[in-house]
């Protein structure tokens, strides 16, 4: 499959590292970073074709005429965006996908699962084929029902680690994505690029994603603490705080109520940082004084994050091997050339005389 990859994105090195397109936090500046240091960056579309517009625009002006990087098949960008596909309108964005060309266009979280079907066909219709199509699953039988629906290009598969939403069941990606991967080379799918998202931090994560059947990895919770992240500096400084994730984050539906953001399909939930907010509801209060309270402390700033208050930290279990903020190339370079170094390691090891 790394051949696939290297056709439809010219630039790319392998292990292929890929960030994940995160509403606001995936800035114009972190994608290009990404796709620039060879790996692929994704923009989040949001709802607002003009918001987009412009991100893309501004994207796209980062990379200029005398950077090596090479664009993607008949001079796609080199970069892709990602939607919710429960709060957008497709016929709001065919405009965006005609007029901004990007490499691939990644669907998440439909109502329901045939809604990818008619995403799928009008973007390679607009695109004349030339954008591919990424669909994020989280269960075998996901996968399976999205390949016979859409055909996607590349396959996202993530494991229950995964920080922000995702399915309420699923599975660790440790079992789901040789499972899946089983699943759909039984059924004649076995040329399909598959990518493991959910947990995945640094370069051993991403060796261990490669040896599981992979053919590249998304980060999310890693590129939250990248220089060019567009969050918060309370919730950067969390991601660099907290450890043991296991044990300091959780699936839950709350962190959706505090920002009273409605619309989720019911099957999906959150992970984030424990924190006040979580501890009391536990303890019995109400979902209205939660929220008063928790829009109380978003006038403190950067102050009302930590164990302490209740700003929304989105995070996976791997958050604790986060030590650091650095530049998004550097992310990309030393987990993608680690996780090859540590695989090269083992065959050399294996391949030794005692």
């Amino acid at each position: 499959m790394a051949g696939l990859l290297k056709n439809a994105y010219p630039w790319i090195k392998l292990p292929l590292i890929v960030s994940a397109p995160m509403l606001n936090a995936a800035t114009p500046a972190l994608a290009a970073s990404v796709s620039q240091a060879r790996g692929i960056g994704f923009l989040a579309g949001g709802t607002k074709p003009a918001e987009l517009d412009d991100l893309l625009a501004r994207t796209t002006a980062l990379f200029d005429s005398a950077s090596p990087l090479r664009r993607g098949p008949n001079d796609t960008l080199p970069f892709g965006v990602g939607f919710q596909n429960w709060g957008c309108k497709l016929d709001a964005m065919i405009p965006m996908f005609r007029k901004h060309r990007v490499a691939a266009i990644w669907l998440f979280a439909p109502k329901h699962l045939s809604d990818f079907a008619s995403w799928a066909r009008e973007i390679r219709a607009v695109s004349d084929g030339y954008t591919q199509v990424w669909i994020q699953v989280g269960t075998v039988m996901e996968a399976l029902e999205v390949m016979r629906l859409a055909r996607p290009d590349v396959l996202v598969v993530q494991g229950t680690d995964a920080g922000g939403h995702g399915l309420r069941q699923s599975a660790s990606i440790i079992s789901l994505l040789p499972e899946t991967k089983d699943a759909l080379e039984a059924i004649g799918f076995h040329n399909v690029p598959v990518l493991a998202a959910g947990g995945i931090v640094e370069a051993r994560g991403v060796a261990a994603a490669l040896s599981l059947g992979a053919d590249g990895v998304v980060m999310g919770t890693r590129f939250l603490a990248a220089e060019e992240a567009g969050i918060a500096k309370g919730w950067q400084n969390e991601i660099i705080r907290v450890g043991d994730g296991g044990a300091t984050t959780k699936r839950s539906t709350l962190c959706d109520r505090l920002k009273e953001t409605v619309g989720w399909p019911e099957h999906y939930d959150g992970r984030a940082v424990t924190n006040k907010g979580h501890l009391d509801e536990e303890g019995g209060l109400s979902d209205a004084e939660n929220v008063r309270m928790y829009k109380e402390e978003l006038k403190q700033g950067d102050e009302a994050w930590g164990d302490h208050g209740r700003m929304v930290t989105y995070a996976g279990t791997g958050v604790g091997l986060i030590k650091q903020r650095r530049p998004a190339a550097d992310i990309v370079e030393e987990t993608s050339t680690g996780a090859l170094n540590i695989l090269q390691r083992y065959a050399r090891m294996a391949n030794s005389k005692l």
